[in-house]
């Protein structure tokens, strides 16, 4: 069962924002200050939908349910997709961002997202999303691991296995969460 629940601009709404602004402001005033910091007009729309949509997805979350549980759940899975795409973009996972086997990496965003509107955006569905998420996210480093061309990547498999498995644990994370929120709601039901 989802409940809604209307939270205003309170002033953690008001700080997330703030920060998310302060946040896409950084760049801006390091190119003032280093040459090495060049970032375009494109660099800053895509900064922006980055960091607004996650901020616009959380704080739907906060309307979806009031259970610290649930919102933590929702922040990690929200932080490690933000993660994995700006990683992928800005340095790639498996060699540069030009690597086409980069995209693939994409597809776990996709799974988390259409794992949770499967679920209805309710806790248990969610842990069971964020699990298998999990799940795909080290199969996925399984097979790109064994490629040719994973071998001569100067990080190699060790450091994809690696990243993956820091990836792995947050979604993992994320699943605990919303297994504990879910477990919580079915207590205040009884």
């Amino acid at each position: 069962m989802v409940v809604e629940t209307n939270i205003g601009w309170n002033g953690w709404r008001i700080a997330r924002w703030t920060a998310g602004a302060l946040l896409l402001l950084t760049p801006l005033a390091m190119m003032q200050l280093s040459s090495e910091w060049n970032w375009n007009a494109g660099s800053f729309v895509f900064a922006g939908v980055m960091i607004g949509g996650v901020l616009l997805l959380y704080d739907r979350a906060t309307l979806v349910s009031p259970s610290f549980a649930y919102r933590g759940g929702v922040i990690v899975a929200l932080a490690v997709s933000f993660l994995l795409v700006w990683v992928n973009v800005a340095v790639g996972i498996v060699g540069s961002e030009d690597n086409p086997v980069n995209l693939s990496f994409f597809m776990l965003v996709l799974i988390a997202a259409i794992g949770a509107f499967s679920a209805g955006f309710r806790p248990a569905g969610m842990a069971r999303a964020m699990l298998g998420t999990a799940g795909v996210q080290m199969l996925l480093a399984l097979v790109i691991g064994t490629a040719p061309s994973t071998q001569r990547d100067p990080a190699g498999v060790v450091g994809l296995v690696i990243l993956s498995a820091f990836f792995a644990a947050l979604w993992l994370t994320a699943a605990a969460l919303f297994r504990h929120a879910a477990k919580t709601a079915e207590v205040r039901a009884d």
